[in-house]
């Protein structure tokens, strides 16, 4: 019988391309051997190596790790890697005692069948996950024998993007353990000739800087890093290594003319990048989200990021700023040039920005699109510019039009090609499903802002990769006779420091020649030239064999149309989204990459229980790690998967706690009685207590030994304002003072008043904010009015719980905090598709189950299952005190 280890990958939009890898390590608690301090819980790494080949920027990775079982028993041994998430992994082998166990790639319906297969018998599985902005984690374990040996060996391939002049190479090293042979090697091998190889690392020590090796001679680049064991000690005697950090490669090419085409049985790869251009005028448009949520530490780093991006603005350009919360509001009402007297009114404006409201983001995003057109109409702006419309948000529209298929339609609509669209999304709240087909459907893409304290650095960051554009509307033409299967050939702006790369196969294989008409305009005139590359000229330098892979201009090819066909899927629908994804399913399984269409299934032994695994790739808008409760939860069949950030209570009742540092989630019912009512959230500092009070069924169910309850009222005040909301299945009643407002479910409102907005989606939910701190949103459930048993009841979600102070507690609140747990000893349960665990949790051991728990937002008739560990038994182990510690007297 076969075993196969169940993986994940998780894609994301790429900020960069990188190259990380974390190596081997064994993840039990460390013992160290007196006499052997290269062993570490029985286990010795004693070789791992990334070996790294970059042929005309792609580049090809090996990451070998060797260990062998030093103890008595058979031992436990894992297999961690982070790699760039541009990355497409295209093999994993495991070899034990000379035995080679191969991954092999499959369609991902095969693949989820077999993992199916595999939770039903109640295995548990290895794990490929997003871990952080540049790097995903790729996690397999194994079980050894006493005096075993195992090779771990992952290959994986990405085409290096060129960012502010130079390409970038990313490793993460962090092996964990002295490894007596540890080395790192990259060759790079460059027809056109390499210039500025540099190499440097995080962890590098003064006494580490020369063991950094670096050799260049015209085409070819070496780097190799291969510290002794003393050197990789922490101090003299110590057994902790000093590897652990960033290990970056960067380097440029020669360039002799604007472009280079190199061409390999029968494919060719074109790179476009000229330098020395005059850089165009452009005319920049910010559309800024100032809505309610955007408060505190989000639009102060707002204001810090424009306030540098002015620095930067030259005078030659235009620009405006729009501002939408729940109303519009524009700085000037028309694009205006780059004075420095306008400059300086800017900041001003800019100091002054604050957040109001809700998120008309229809309104702010057609308002830019409106002005930047009549800009154009009016000839206000140069003939011979660059036109860009940058929008940042960290919500969701809802306010004005909120269907975001509308959205997407006007703003298409409205540009109809004429400049991109770039979407930033602060955060967790945003739709990034919604801002990334939106901006690719606008020849613009969108980024993920990370709400950290370099946030500020990272809108900079964006904006500066798009601040140079030196020419626009480029098209790089090619014999159609000649030609088939060409990637995308047509750009909207080259941007200073970037590269353009196009890639296609010749209809004649051995056809060893071509001609490509090139066209752009620039800021003085038009560039136009024809460029002809014959593969002779080249052929010397492809003599080099030790620094090629394979047919790497092919996989190159194949690498860049299934990146290109993934990325038209986003917007596609219908019939072309089938074309698309059969296309770039046929490609991945051909080339044996594992992309969101595919997984690689890894056979293991049999023998101590190693159990069924299967790797896969999602995408970022997909990836829960980074979704907020705002977003529509698309979950995956993973067993592992992770949940959005968000904690809830909901149905008979079960709580959710989202746990985003562990990319996972945590789940527990109470069990009380009709009546109980139950604190929820409690912030002494805000003022804000959330309280919800629970019903039965309308009879009791006398079979039963616990009696279903829900949340039949919720009450939620903000003493400081003098607030309260009291909501139930059949009506909302606001009281401010001694004032009170009432609607029903029935009603479609949106009421903004001093500290409080209340949206009412009407007979779905609503949505409330107070004041700066949290918003929740409450659902109906309504059921059959005739049901025997079941009546109508109430969920809650909290959004933005950072919101509110770290004395928050309650149920609920008490999880706004950061709380860490760990999961040992997965293990068959009493149902088999439910394993159990030991979970060490605030320094207690409990037993757990992997299950799913319901989460009723987007959908709350059916609900979306999200995986979670729960904990038994009212949450006892888990919950500050017991749950009878949060009975309260009254909702108020």
């Amino acid at each position: 019988m076969e075993n196969h280890l169940l993986l994940c990958i998780l894609l994301l939009i790429p900020a960069f391309a990188s190259s990380d890898f974390l190596v081997t390590h064994v993840r039990n608690v460390k013992k160290r051997n007196a006499d052997n301090d290269l062993v570490v819980n029985g286990i010795e790494i004693y070789s791992m190596k990334i070996d790294s080949k970059v042929t005309s920027r792609f580049a090809h990775n090996v990451i070998t790790s060797r260990a062998v079982n030093r103890g008595n028993v058979h031992k436990e041994v894992f297999f961690d890697v982070e790699l760039p998430k541009t990355a497409f992994i295209t093999n994993f082998s495991m070899t034990i005692d000379g035995v080679t166990y191969p991954g092999t790639i499959k369609e991902k319906e095969v693949a989820k069948k077999q993992y199916e297969k595999a939770v039903s018998k109640g295995q548990t599985a290895g794990l490929v996950k997003a871990s952080g902005r540049k790097t995903e984690k790729f996690s397999v374990s194994v079980n050894v024998e006493a005096a075993s040996k195992v090779t771990f060996e992952l290959t994986y391939e990405e085409l290096l993007k060129r960012q502010f002049g130079k390409y970038e190479m990313f490793i993460k090293v962090k092996p964990k353990q002295l490894v007596k042979d540890f080395e790192i090697e990259v060759n790079i091998f460059e027809p056109q000739g390499i210039t500025d190889l540099e190499a440097e690392g995080t962890f590098i020590t003064n006494d580490l800087q020369n063991i950094i090796k670096k050799t260049l001679s015209e085409e070819k680049g070496h780097i190799s890093f291969k510290p002794t064991l003393d050197q990789q000690r922490t101090c003299a005697n110590c057994s902790q290594s000093v590897l652990d950090g960033d290990f970056t490669v960067r380097y440029d090419v020669k360039r002799t003319t604007p472009d280079n085409l190199q061409i390999v049985n029968g494919y060719f790869v074109h790179f476009f990048a000229p330098t020395n251009l005059p850089k165009l005028p452009k005319n920049v448009i910010f559309v800024i989200d100032i809505s309610g949520s955007m408060s505190g530490r989000e639009i102060e780093q707002t204001r810090e990021a424009l306030l540098k991006i002015l620095d930067d603005i030259k005078e030659d350009d235009f620009f405006n700023f729009i501002l939408f919360g729940s109303e519009v509001h524009t700085w000037k009402d028309t694009l205006i040039k780059a004075t420095p007297e306008n400059l300086d009114e800017a900041r001003k404006f800019v100091r002054g920005i604050d957040t109001q409201g809700m998120t008309n983001l229809h309104g702010g995003i057609m308002r830019g699109i409106d002005m930047l057109n009549a800009a154009h109409e009016g000839n206000l702006v140069p003939k011979r510019s660059a036109s860009i419309i940058i929008m940042l948000t960290d919500g969701q529209p809802n306010v004005g039009i909120s269907n975001t298929q509308d959205i997407e339609a006007h703003v298409k609509k409205a540009i109809e090609g004429k400049y991109p669209l770039y979407n930033l999304g602060f955060g967790y709240g945003v739709d990034y499903s919604f801002l990334e087909k939106m901006a690719l459907e606008n020849k613009g893409l969108a980024r993920r802002i990370y709400p950290d304290s370099d946030a500020a650095l990272q809108l900079q960051g964006f904006y500066d990769e798009v601040s140079n554009p030196m020419l626009t509307d480029v098209e790089l033409n090619y014999p159609e006779n000649e030609i088939s299967d060409l990637t995308k050939n047509s750009f909207k702006h080259f941007y200073d420091g970037s590269e353009i790369v196009v890639a296609g196969r010749f209809i004649d294989n051995n056809q060893n020649s071509l001609t490509v008409d090139v066209r752009g305009e620039g800021a003085n005139d038009a560039l136009s030239y024809t460029t002809q590359q014959d593969a002779e000229q080249r052929a010397k330098a492809f003599q080099e064999q030790e620094y090629i892979f394979g047919d790497y201009i092919e996989r190159l090819w194949a690498y860049l149309t299934i990146e290109q066909l993934l990325e038209k899927r986003i917007a596609a629908t219908g019939e072309e989204k089938e074309n698309l994804t059969a296309e770039a399913l046929a490609l991945s399984l051909k080339y044996k990459f594992v992309t969101p269409l595919t997984s690689m299934v890894v056979t293991k032994p049999e023998d101590y229980d190693n159990q069924d695994g299967v790797a896969d790739k999602p995408t970022e808008a997909q990836s829960p790690v980074f979704r907020h409760p705002s977003i529509a939860s698309e979950l995956h069949y993973l067993y592992l998967a992770r949940p959005t950030w968000y904690t809830s209570v909901d149905g008979d009742p079960h709580f959710i706690i989202s746990v985003p540092q562990k990319e996972d989630a945590i789940c527990f019912n109470i069990n009380e009685n009709p009546g109980a009512v139950l604190n929820l959230i409690n912030d002494p500092v805000t003022g804000i207590t959330v309280n919800g009070e629970l019903i039965g069924d309308k009879r009791a169910n006398s079979d039963a030994k616990i009696q279903n309850t829900y949340f039949g009222k919720i009450g939620i005040a903000n003493k400081h304002l003098d607030l309260k909301l009291t909501v139930t299945p059949e009506k909302i009643t606001i009281q401010n003072g001694n004032e009170k407002t009432g609607f029903t479910w029935l009603d479609s409102v949106t009421l903004q008043q001093e500290g409080l907005t209340l949206i009412i989606n009407r007979k779905k939910n609503l949505v409330l904010s107070m004041g700066s701190g949290a918003s929740f949103v409450i659902v109906l459930h309504q059921v059959w009015k005739k049901h025997p048993l079941h009546q109508d009841f109430l969920g809650l979600y909290t959004l933005e719980s950072e919101k509110l102070s770290e004395q928050t507690h309650g149920l609920l609140g008490q999880f706004f905090h950061p709380i860490d747990f760990t999961i040992l000893e997965i293990h068959p349960g009493s149902d088999p598709k439910k394993p159990d665990a030991t979970m060490i949790v605030k320094n207690k051991e409990l037993t757990v189950t992997r299950g799913w728990q319901k989460d009723y937002r987007r959908d709350p008739k059916h609900g979306i299952d999200i995986p979670c560990w729960f904990v038994h038994n009212n949450g006892a182990g888990l919950i500050d005190g017991v749950h009878t510690d949060y009975i309260v007297s009254s909702l108020f």
